[in-house]
């Protein structure tokens, strides 16, 4: 499996990547390995670094750093 060692991540890579998360044990000494994995063209460092950044968005959502999205339903243009 080839790496792909540029910051961007595809829409599947991210899909696989929150499966994993909810899929591995955190504990597992195996974990980051496992994720990588899960993932498919990332290294160990570049999981670890997505996984940081995914914390940061998290913690700044949780803070009430960004703003909640304005969802409409599409089908009858009500707010959800």
């Amino acid at each position: 499996m080839s790496s792909n060692t540029n910051s961007e991540w595809t829409e599947k890579q991210n899909k696989h990547f929150e499966d994993a998360l909810a899929t591995y044990n955190k504990d597992s000494p195996e974990w980051w390995q496992n994720l990588a994995r899960a993932v498919g063209g990332k290294t160990v460092e570049e999981v670890k670094r997505h996984y940081r950044s995914l914390l940061r968005d998290i913690d700044q959502i949780e803070n009430g750093k960004v703003p909640v999205p304005n969802y409409r339903d599409t089908t009858n243009g009500r707010r959800m």
